[in-house]
């Protein structure tokens, strides 16, 4: 299936309503398991992620299939390391090529029983649930944070508690931060302090938590304001103090041509000055935006130098290579470090706006979501394999045609 999107121009203020955040979602979905349902969650996410983490929670087969999803593979290998019975967890081709052994390393390290079926090192795997008395791990924060933030999930149930001591350069640090605030929120005992994590034996509160906005989100409909330089757009339930680590995508787009405020309506979004002409900014936090603001800072004439981007090699594509194969259908060329953690644009191969395109989506979202808003430069875009978003955004072509974009099925 493909959509032609187009730019009808139409101007005016348009409120959407954004989806609940699948981070804080799946998160509050394991934390409320544990629980044993003392924790009962308010506006659960319609994402595919979230749709599949409660799925295979509340599934009494034997085998646990995780499909696409990152947090559910990871989060629940941790879980399942403490549930009794065996189990076996699997996903999606793409899930058996992401990599899952530092994680299963340090579960075993406490005793965990969990062996590869196929490929060592990768999904899927066959869990053998015991109780584990926690302890002491080392685990390499490079690579994915959701490692980190499922071995906090577990802690609180384990008898000694877990001390967590993260080795190397830590990404997306801002993942671990929300795991750590959710879980106090929930009641354990959590803190982290530097590279050290310590989460002790607690008990949940009994309490309701409602899952917030997701900023993720919210950063395409940045980016549609800032290119149309006419749009106004409202979006309700998101959090001005919010535990999210995109949610500093509000500070950034204040210097690229957007500016935003909070009302009793919701965030409004309307076109404002662009302050800077060049951009150098570190996404060692909030990879997942790196396929907003590439397109973004192309379509604004904005040079840029983006580091910390090397976890995008391993998540639902290879998205260092999807980007630059997409964008290169326009006639610009991005260069990028062997691992992914730099990724530039000079400015000198300038995009052709005029040219028909058709843009590919690699089975990822977040190419659909990032590359969708540049139909405003183009007039018309066509987007293959639309229905990708509904990973993280069910709703998003309805809330562009609702917003005045046309969009026909081709």
């Amino acid at each position: 299936m493909q959509y032609r999107i187009k730019n009808t121009k139409k101007t005016g203020r348009f409120t959407i309503i954004l989806p609940a955040s699948k981070s804080i979602n799946n998160r509050l979905l394991v934390i409320s398991a544990l629980s044993k349902g003392k924790i009962q969650l308010n506006n659960i996410s319609e994402s595919d992620d979230s749709q599949i983490m409660n799925s295979v929670l509340n599934s009494e087969n034997k085998v646990k299939d995780a499909g696409h999803a990152g947090t559910v593979m990871r989060f629940l290998t941790a879980y399942y390391a403490i549930q009794p019975g065996e189990i076996i967890l699997t996903g999606s081709e793409r899930m058996k090529s992401r990599p899952i052994e530092k994680l299963v390393d340090a579960l075993r390290l406490i005793g965990a029983k969990i062996e590869y079926i196929e490929k060592i090192g990768f999904p899927p795997l066959a869990i053998t649930g015991r109780e584990l008395s926690g302890g002491k791990i080392c685990i390499d924060s490079g690579i994915s944070s959701q490692y980190i933030s499922a071995l906090m999930m577990i802690g609180s149930s384990l008898e000694n508690g877990i001390e967590i001591k993260l080795k190397g350069d830590t990404i997306s640090s801002s993942y671990i931060d929300l795991t750590l605030g959710l879980l106090k929120k929930a009641g354990v005992k959590a803190q982290r302090i530097d590279k050290t994590i310590n989460i002790k034996k607690s008990e949940f509160n009994t309490l309701k938590m409602s899952v917030e906005a997701d900023w993720s989100s919210a950063s395409y409909w940045f980016s549609m304001v800032g290119l149309s330089e006419e749009l106004e757009i409202v979006l309700p339930g998101l959090d001005e103090l919010s535990l999210q680590g995109d949610a500093e995508i509000r500070h950034i787009f204040s210097d690229l041509g957007v500016q935003s405020v909070f009302t009793n309506e919701g965030l409004i979004l309307t076109p404002g000055k662009q302050e800077i002409n060049s951009f150098e900014y570190d996404f060692r936090d909030n990879p997942d935006m790196v396929q907003t603001f590439i397109p973004y800072c192309i379509a604004k004439d904005i040079p840029f130098y983006f580091s910390g981007c090397q976890s995008l090699r391993i998540k639902e594509t290879d998205r260092v290579f999807a980007l630059a194969t997409e964008l290169k259908k326009f006639g610009v060329n991005l260069h990028y470090s062997r691992d992914g953690e730099n990724i530039s644009w000079d400015g000198k191969s300038k995009p052709d706006w005029t040219k028909p395109i058709a843009i590919d989506t690699y089975d990822d979202h977040r190419m659909a979501l990032g590359m969708a808003p540049l139909c405003i430069m183009t007039g018309e875009l066509q987007i293959n394999e639309p229905a990708v978003v509904s990973k993280s955004y069910p709703n998003f072509w309805k809330d562009m045609r609702k917003a005045g974009f046309s969009i026909t099925e081709v």
